[in-house]
């Protein structure tokens, strides 16, 4: 069975040595040079989130992913979102193809409507129309990466009359859809033809199975072939699993305590923390301990690609480029030697 191993970060805003907070332009220089260590680790894939807010330096992936590709050799690079319901389809697309052909057709995107929805309002997006906006600019960016010429028309952005979009993307240039727990997020994955990748922040992983199912009874129903499935989900790996949890617990909990008031949330307690260690979705622990949590979950939800997010918070760089290093030579070999002799789950109906 093969499995795609990537990484992601949200460019989340951490502590230097002495204790303060680090600009944005620090925090983006260190995810330059951790994007340079996941390369030499042998991951096949990193991904960099857009958020519009003050404690994430990431507003334009694609910037932050083209220096990333300047300085490494094989890594795929990507979005992990990338907010299209508040951006331009067109101009999307164009940032996407000039990355691709920059990186020797390396780039991918992960398209979704996002997790916050600060860039609504910023970019004047109303926010009674979310499921409208990513709708039609989802079919619009899906014409542009099909055809050369597009006509569109809709009810979010002027149309196109047979129009010609530039750069043209060389090659394949993989589109993922972003899917958070929505029947109709999966629906819409088979429609255009897309691989999705789920993004699974909490309980056991294997909740999300009747999605896979749905996903391929969908594309029995259509009679297309089926596309690559993926998890997006959180985790850190050190020398011991006490180690892992004690050094990501302060930073994970406090970032989720942050996101919680603005949410209507209870407090972290560290016994749910520890739940979500042991039986959820958060793969953290020594490289066995991690590499054995994820090989579980590709065989239960039957994935093609396995996605962690390393980024935690105020996490230091230092701790994260040592999480980079194990996940990318002791993880992802162990979690293929680990897979090589077992099938995986059939899904479907």
């Amino acid at each position: 069975m093969t499995i795609t191993m990537g990484l992601g970060t949200f460019g989340d805003i951490t502590r230097g040595a002495d204790g303060e907070l680090l600009s944005d332009g620090q925090v983006l220089r260190d995810l330059v040079e951790q994007g340079e260590a996941a390369d030499d680790a042998g991951v096949d894939f990193i991904g960099v989130g857009e958020h519009h807010r003050a404690d994430f330096a990431v507003s334009s992936p694609e910037v932050v992913l083209a220096a990333i590709a300047a300085r490494t050799r094989r890594i795929r690079v990507g979005s992990a979102v990338t907010v299209l319901s508040s951006d331009d389809p067109v101009r999307v697309y164009q940032r996407f193809a000039t990355l691709h052909g920059l990186s020797g057709g390396r780039a991918e995107a992960i398209l979704g409507r996002g997790s916050f929805t600060e860039s609504f309002p910023l970019f004047g997006q109303d926010l009674k129309d979310y499921d409208l906006l990513f709708e039609e600019k989802l079919d619009l960016f899906v014409e542009l990466l099909r055809n050369e010429r597009v006509t569109w028309e809709g009810r979010t952005r002027a149309p196109l009359r047979d129009q010609g979009v530039w750069p043209r993307h060389e090659g394949e240039m993989p589109v993922w859809i972003g899917v958070g727990g929505s029947p109709d997020s999966v629906v819409r994955a088979v429609r255009h033809d897309l691989p999705m990748m789920l993004a699974i922040i909490g309980g056991d992983p294997a909740r999300f199975a009747p999605f896979v199912d749905l996903y391929h009874r969908a594309v029995d129903k259509i009679g297309r072939q089926a596309r690559p499935l993926g998890v997006h989900s959180h985790g850190f790996v050190a020398e011991t699993d006490e180690a892992a949890k004690e050094a990501i617990w302060p930073h994970y909990s406090a970032m989720m305590d942050r996101i919680g008031r603005e949410r209507g949330w209870s407090p972290m307690k560290r016994e749910g923390f520890e739940a979500e260690v042991a039986h959820g979705s958060l793969y953290v622990g020594s490289a066995e301990t991690v590499a054995r949590r994820i090989a579980g979950t590709v065989r239960t939800l039957g994935l093609g690609r396995f996605d962690m997010k390393y980024s935690h918070g105020t996490l230091s760089h230092a701790a994260m480029m040592d999480t980079i290093r194990r996940y990318g030579e002791q993880v992802v070999p162990m979690v293929r030697d680990m897979l090589s002799d077992s099938p995986a789950r059939a899904m479907g109906g």
